[in-house]
């Protein structure tokens, strides 16, 4: 009982977080029953990387960059060799939300000491994979991240959610209109934060705005090898923005 209380507690701190969530995938799914078991007992997945950060060497001549997100920045650290040289490090978790990244942020960003971090996320909150969330809760988190990283001097790329005109774990969504809306309130803050946007949503969307070109993405959501390609040289010119960028102030205590 006193383990439900701490992490309800814990939650609560967070917006949009819930320990009882569960994803509606297909229940006979061992992705899908091992993803409803962690909630209760590793919400934000902390045992993913911890060994790997635990193992990291420097890089001498390669700025470390972090790239912080869900299962689309997890599937580019496997599919985009070209962009993950040395000192690029994926930290991105099939599924996650901004309440679970805030929570790991600490450990798979700030303890790294990266010159640089990406988020990218946004996704499944819009998916509810951890309970329903509002956009101002969405909004919440990614700022309260953004905000740590400058606190211990660490510049920011944020990353627009690619396009999607469904999710095919949540049917019935109007995911296209609801990333779009997202899209415009992460480049207002990225102007007024002082972080770089990364608009891979324009270089992967369709004419009418509301999914992917043909070929590039695998169910409407991922990208395919093609997509990443699209999307690689989006990112390199956005690192290269960031690091010509003074780093933010460190303010942190350490």
């Amino acid at each position: 009982m006193i383990r439900k209380l701490l992490l309800a507690a814990t939650l609560t701190g967070l917006a949009g977080g819930s320990a009882s969530a569960q994803i509606a995938l297909n229940p006979k799914s061992q992705w899908t029953i091992d993803w409803n078991n962690r909630l209760g007992t590793d919400f934000a997945y902390l045992t993913r990387y911890r060994a790997d950060n635990e193992r990291l060497v420097p890089t001498p001549g390669h700025p470390r960059i972090v790239f912080m997100g869900d299962s689309i920045t997890e599937n580019w650290a496997k599919m985009g060799s070209e962009l993950f040289t040395l000192g690029r490090i994926g930290r991105g978790i099939s599924g996650q939300t901004t309440p679970q990244m805030l929570l790991r942020f600490r450990q798979d960003v700030i303890d790294l000491h990266p010159a640089v971090v990406q988020i990218m996320a946004g996704t499944n909150d819009i998916a509810g994979n951890t309970g329903p969330m509002t956009p101002e809760q969405t909004q919440a988190n990614i700022r309260s991240m953004v905000e740590l990283a400058h606190a211990h001097g660490i510049r920011v790329i944020l990353a627009s959610i690619p396009p999607a005109d469904q999710f095919p774990w949540k049917p019935g969504l109007d995911a296209a209109s609801e990333i779009v809306a997202m899209n415009g309130w992460l480049k207002h803050y990225a102007a007024r934060s002082g972080c770089v946007y990364a608009d891979y949503w324009s270089a992967l969307k369709r004419p009418d705005g509301l999914g992917m070109r043909d070929g590039l993405s695998s169910d409407h959501v991922h990208p395919t090898k093609a997509g990443y390609a699209v999307m690689a040289p989006v990112a390199e010119a956005a690192i290269k923005r960031a690091l010509a960028m003074p780093a933010p102030r460190k303010t942190a205590v350490e």
